[in-house]
């Protein structure tokens, strides 16, 4: 009996597709591993509109705490930290 030797026949198809293979597969990882920057104008203006953007949800992100703040503070509304009024104890009968 003899083996099936495949690993020994390599065609030049074959050869060609392992090696193109690699490439494509260490492109891939060097442009997903690299801090890709803006390569166009027009990619430049979006990321900075969305920077723009970004920022202006975080300011109102901010103001909207300080103000639940501000609501949740008695201190700032003037209003007593209890709840009810506390009536006097009724005086003795004599």
């Amino acid at each position: 009996m003899r083996p099936d030797d495949r690993t020994d026949n390599l065609s030049r198809r074959g050869a060609l597709t392992g090696v193109l293979g690699c490439l494509v597969g260490l492109a891939g990882v060097g442009a997903l591993a690299s801090d890709a920057a803006a390569q166009t104008a027009g990619m430049v203006r979006r990321q900075e509109r969305r920077a723009v953007r970004h920022d202006r949800r975080d300011d109102r992100r901010e103001h909207r705490q300080d103000r639940r703040d501000a609501r949740r503070t008695p201190a700032a509304t003037g209003i007593p930290t209890t709840t009810g009024t506390i009536a006097p104890a009724p005086a003795p009968q004599p």
